[in-house]
């Protein structure tokens, strides 16, 4: 029996698990076994997430890496790590752990040592209500305004409206908190093990339209990873921007990173049906 490679998607703020969806159906045609769990306590449907609202129990970063440090754990193969902006960061923490085979961080939230550039802190200046301290105990949750500034600017206003009805949920607040303001604080929630020999090979990417986590942000943490052995590539995405795992271009950036597995020699039960070899086991 051939045992596919487990691909665990993690996504970021203000989307829900869905957003990855297409993504799953890909993987799985191309002989990977994708899951895509949501955050703890995230809702299964945006309509059932957006009816509960900005409630008030509401986990941290701490607590979301460590739910998909057990999923990866309850997994009996190693997995592929695949994040979008939190979700980048959650990959990487989890990978500094030694947790994941691959690891693929889109758009990454910046971690430790990362200098943030003025578009990131335009932001944080732009929409002061979501990262006011108030939200430490409750979700917060963009509006359409906010959602094409921030997310989806490299894309048609059409496609941005789009995007937002099918796609926006309420998130943590505390998250978006720790995540925006402990990057150089004792004990960050941001901290990535960036020296760890060990790891699997990591691809970090970016867009270089992305205002909310501009291009910078990323080419900063790849340097970082330069301490270490471990294999550690970068790619940017001319004409792209934060929405690029939902908009219309993300078949794109599915491709790249489809090739980029092969290329660091990720087995799938498709690549074994050709060959006629077959799968082993991945070390956890």
């Amino acid at each position: 029996m051939v045992r596919r490679t487990p691909v665990v998607f993690i996504h970021g703020l203000w989307l829900h698990s869905s957003c990855w969806d297409a993504w799953t159906r890909r993987f799985l045609a191309e002989g990977f076994a994708p899951v895509a769990p949501g955050w703890p306590g995230e809702p299964a449907t945006v309509a059932e997430a957006r009816r509960q609202g900005t409630c008030r129990d509401v986990p941290g970063l701490d607590d979301v890496v460590n739910h998909y440090a057990s999923v990866v754990r309850s997994l009996d193969t190693a997995p592929v790590l695949i994040g979008h902006s939190l979700g980048g960061l959650i990959v990487q923490r989890l990978m500094g752990r030694g947790l994941g085979h691959r690891g693929v961080a889109m758009t990454s939230a910046p971690i430790k040592g990362v200098e943030l550039p003025s578009p990131y802190a335009e932001f944080i200046a732009r929409f002061p209500a979501l990262v006011h301290p108030e939200n430490i105990a409750r979700s917060t949750e963009l509006n359409a305004g906010q959602f094409r500034y921030a997310v989806a600017n490299a894309v048609p206003r059409e496609e941005s409206a789009d995007l937002f009805e099918r796609f926006t949920i309420p998130s943590p607040g505390r998250v978006l908190l720790e995540a925006a303001f402990t990057g150089n604080t004792r004990n960050s929630r941001s901290f990535v093990d960036t020296g760890n020999p060990n790891r699997g090979p990591l691809l970090l990417i970016s867009g270089k339209e992305d205002r909310l986590v501009p291009d910078a942000i990323t080419r900063a943490a790849h340097r970082l990873y330069s301490a270490s052995t471990a294999v550690t590539d970068l790619k940017e995405f001319a004409g792209r921007g934060h929405s690029m795992i939902i908009d219309s271009g993300w078949p794109m950036i599915a491709d790249y990173v489809l090739n980029w597995l092969e290329r660091v020699g990720t087995r799938t039960a498709s690549h074994a049906f050709k060959t006629g070899s077959v799968a082993t086991k991945v070390p956890g």
